[in-house]
């Protein structure tokens, strides 16, 4: 027996300054907030994934997390975030084992953030 269909995808981080991450996940990363619960805001990322931003008093340790995103102009959002003041950890780069080109940088609650183009030909298109 199949299970049932998955039809969306949600990620939730948490913050300890719902403003401040609210002005980086809209402003800077220009994603648009469906839905504000709050004490949460949901973002879409593209399509039927989003990431979702909920406060706590102690905010989870950002250690062990990376929120991947997908596009086809890495340097393109390198050049966007440098622009916005972002500090970038990583410069856009060719990582040969994965055949991908990414940078990273990291939200305003220490949050790693990928940005990524897969190479491989096998990865499905948007």
């Amino acid at each position: 027996m199949s299970p049932p269909p998955l039809d969306q995808q949600v990620t939730f981080l948490y913050t300890q300054d719902l403003e401040t991450s609210h002005a980086f996940y809209a402003g800077v990363l220009g994603l648009p907030l469906v839905l504000d619960q709050g004490t949460c805001r949901i973002y879409r990322v593209s399509g039927t994934a989003f990431v979702g931003l909920c406060r706590r008093a102690v905010a989870a340790n950002p250690d062990g997390i990376i929120l991947t995103l997908v596009s086809a102009d890495v340097d393109g959002w390198h050049a966007h975030l440098v622009a916005h003041g972002v500090p970038i950890e990583k410069p856009p780069s060719y990582n040969p084992a994965y055949n991908i080109t990414h940078c990273f940088l990291r939200d305003p609650n220490g949050y790693l953030l990928e940005i990524q183009t897969f190479h491989d030909p096998a990865w499905p298109a948007a």
